[in-house]
């Protein structure tokens, strides 16, 4: 039979409490540095023990990303970041670059590695090569239809599963990889800081026609 696991996201202590409760299988969560949701409360390194704990208690999982688009400079800092994860008891690590994915291997060897959706991973090929190199699951681009995902399960291995999206954010991009909110805002998607001004009302004013403003919809 398939074994289904419903994971919900936890942002802070208050909602890993709620998705415990409401019965989640395994949660994801972000501590102080390198997720998508950089606005979230999130969990301090302290923290992150009491959070892998609680949610072990109520024999839930808990993965913890680590899925911004990594930068030259954050190199320096991944090792003792994974290595804290590592020692926290985290079930698993949610990653999206390369070589984050490399440094992860080594310095949390205990966490199964999970390819986050920001890799959008859309074919079989791409996440048999993913797990080639120790991925033990593959979250879907946002971009595949339900068709893709059952064609991709039938073409990679069994032990290596797959997670999918069924509810949350579409980005006006591929899975992310989004430059608007830097562009207008200076504050990157990409780093986890998005403004989402895919979702604000826009007007378009046409040169010869002041003051008449037109609407614009995707």
């Amino acid at each position: 039979g398939v074994n289904l696991e419903l994971l919900a996201p936890a942002g802070g202590f208050e909602q890993l409490h709620a998705a415990l409760s409401f019965g989640a299988d395994a949660v994801y969560l972000a501590a102080e540095r390198f997720g998508m949701r950089a606005r979230a409360a999130n969990f301090a390194m302290s923290q992150l023990p009491d959070a892998v704990e609680a949610a072990h208690s109520c024999g839930a999982k808990v993965y913890v990303t680590c899925n911004v688009m990594m930068s030259q400079g954050d190199l320096a800092q991944l090792p003792p970041y994974l290595e804290a994860v590592d020692a926290s008891g985290a079930d698993a690590l949610i990653v999206g670059d390369l070589g984050a994915f490399a440094l992860a291997r080594k310095h949390a060897p205990s966490c199964a590695l999970h390819v986050s959706t920001q890799a959008s991973v859309a074919n079989s090929e791409a996440a048999k090569m993913w797990h080639s190199l120790g991925a033990s699951r593959i979250v879907c681009a946002r971009e595949m239809t339900l068709e893709d995902i059952v064609h991709m399960r039938e073409e990679i291995p069994d032990g290596l599963q797959i997670e999918a999206f069924v509810h949350g954010a579409q980005c006006m991009a591929v899975s992310g990889r989004c430059l608007i909110s830097s562009y207008l805002t200076e504050r990157s998607g990409n780093k986890g800081e998005c403004t989402q001004p895919c979702r604000w009302n826009y007007s378009l004013e046409e040169e010869k026609r002041p003051g008449e403003h037109f609407p614009v919809d995707e």
